[in-house]
């Protein structure tokens, strides 16, 4: 008779029947206060603010968009009249990679899993009516674009007649992770990454109140990775970003409280509890001992929580409510500052207006409703989660050791060494489900008659990409064809030099150049890599 195998978490930490004092001894810990810290203090295990919530709840930030600019900007003022407090654009996969929606390659995807927006006209329209200034949080999907994206908002503030440095942006700009997780990435590594520290560097001496980086850890969790690699694959891109900005000659103090990160919440509740306190206290010594970080806030690290879109099952779709419910609880006791819930039809199709209000109100009736945010960290001293936080802390530290002794996240995408960790892992949690070792309800377990059920989905316009062309076509014929073509040739210059491309490529979006006209100029300059990547496709 075989032995039963001890209960683990999802990424396999064998769990304690009981856990007491001693389990943390047993982990190194003596002074349990002592190890932990106090929060709003290094090492922040226990969060950035002194008191949790109590000053300011987490940020709402719901990610929408699709079609054209005018049916996403119907479904942003829609939330934010319901009660959003952030919103993160999503994007188009042209626009994402670099192309306009006339491009032949971006027939048929043009809207379908984000809003197209091929110039500054597009931001006037997707902003319409949006008080930019009293939104507390934007952010974009954009990664290989990054430094277009800043250059587009920068512009539509000028419009507006808003100072930019007035208003809060988050851009995700982490295309190393596009490498090895997603996909859409458009240079090679070392011309992306040249470009995220354009965006970081003009950031600090001209925006400092943007965030011009979220380390992404959601796609690589997302792609196979358990919470140890999560976490350690994401802050080896993070190191990368750091040398590459320390290397333009700012100090780490000039521009590390401005980043975040963006992590997936899981439904492993301890664990993943224990995960966002673990990537805080991690991150905090990498910036403090790596780095020689002076100013206590420059160690803080701010968390985007994302409910993990893996999770949701197109069978028995409504249990799908349940899930993301636990995912946003996790993530809350483990005090992110901005925090997603997917809609429970996500597993078929962009979210329709009712499925996208319920996943708002799922958040709100947290906030409200299940007292849980009068208090700072509010697992913090659980043994369990104690014990759980340093071994994930451990084993990060661990495997961050392992990716410097193989020459750093660059090595790492260049020998494809990330890509076959996220395989193997992807194919051992199928391989889990199929055999019914994990079990999942609706799909191995507690199966019933109507589960393939489809719920009513979601329909974008058909004649929205056709729309979308004609008016960029009218865009190229009306604007000043010389403006733009001195703006871009200045771009190209900038990037052939070295120079920081941010200014250059600022003045081509105030001349209503169009984001592919943009990428073409610097793939002129960069190249381009085609090699594909594995990696979970388009998501947020």
């Amino acid at each position: 008779m075989s032995a039963v195998a001890e209960p683990t978490t999802r990424s396999g930490f064998e769990l304690e029947a009981v856990y007491g004092p001693d389990s943390v001894a047993r982990r190194g810990i003596g002074d349990l206060g002592a190890a932990v810290g106090e929060p709003g203090a290094p090492p922040y295990t226990r969060g950035i603010a002194p008191d949790g919530y109590r000053a300011a709840p987490w940020i709402i930030g719901q990610y929408a968009g699709f079609g054209s600019a005018e049916d996403a900007n119907a479904r942003f003022r829609a939330l934010i009249e319901q009660g959003q407090t952030g919103f993160s654009v999503a994007l188009d996969l042209p626009t994402q990679m670099g192309l306009d929606s006339d491009h032949e390659l971006a027939a048929g995807e043009v809207g379908k899993i984000g809003v197209a927006i091929d110039s500054l006209a597009d931001m006037e329209r997707l902003f319409d009516g949006v008080a930019l200034e009293q939104v507390r949080q934007i952010r974009t999907t954009a990664n290989a674009i990054g430094p277009t994206w800043l250059a587009l908002v920068v512009c539509l503030c000028e419009r507006r007649g808003i100072d930019p440095a007035d208003i809060r942006i988050l851009i995700q700009n982490d295309v190393l992770k596009e490498y090895i997780a997603r996909g859409t990435y458009i240079y090679p590594p070392e011309a992306g990454l040249r470009l995220v520290a354009d965006t970081i560097e003009h950031c600090a001496h001209h925006l400092p109140a943007w965030n011009p980086l979220a380390m992404s850890g959601y796609h690589i969790r997302e792609s196979g990775a358990s919470a140890v690699q999560e976490l350690a694959f994401t802050f080896a891109n993070g190191i990368a970003y750091a040398d590459a900005a320390v290397a333009r000659g700012l100090s780490i103090d000039d521009f590390a409280a401005s980043l975040f990160t963006f992590l997936s919440a899981g439904l492993d509740v301890l664990e993943e509890v224990a995960k966002f306190r673990a990537a805080r206290r991690v991150w905090s010594d990498i910036v403090g001992d790596r780095y020689g970080a002076t100013v206590p806030d420059s160690r803080a690290l701010r968390i985007f929580a994302f409910s993990a879109g893996s999770s949701l099952t197109a069978q028995q779709p409504l249990n799908n409510v349940v899930r993301v419910t636990l995912a946003a609880l996790s993530a809350v006791l483990g005090s992110a500052q901005t925090l997603h819930t997917a809609s429970f039809d996500e597993a078929f199709a962009t979210p329709t207006a009712d499925a996208a209000r319920l996943a708002l109100r799922t958040q709100q009736v947290i906030m409200a409703e299940a007292g849980v945010t009068g208090t700072a960290d509010p697992l913090g001293g659980s043994w369990a989660i104690e014990s759980l936080t340093a071994d994930i802390a451990r084993d990060v530290t661990a495997l961050l050791e392992r990716i410097d002794e193989r020459g750093g996240a660059l090595r790492c995408i260049a020998d494809g060494w990330f890509v076959n960790q996220l395989e193997e892992g992807a194919y051992l949690d199928q391989l889990a489900v199929e055999r019914g070792e994990r079990e999942v309800v609706g799909v191995n377990v507690h199966r019933a008659d109507g589960d393939e059920l489809t719920p009513e989905t979601f329909a974008a316009d058909p004649h929205s990409e056709r729309r979308q062309v004609e008016r960029l076509a009218a865009l190229r014929a009306q604007r000043d064809g010389a403006a733009v073509t001195a703006a871009l040739d200045r771009l190209r210059a900038d990037a052939a030099d070295g120079r920081n491309t941010v200014p250059a490529t600022i003045d081509a979006i105030r001349a209503y150049a169009t984001v592919g006209e943009v990428a073409d100029t610097l793939r002129a300059v960069f190249g381009t890599r085609d090699r594909p990547a594995a990696g979970t496709g388009a998501g947020s």
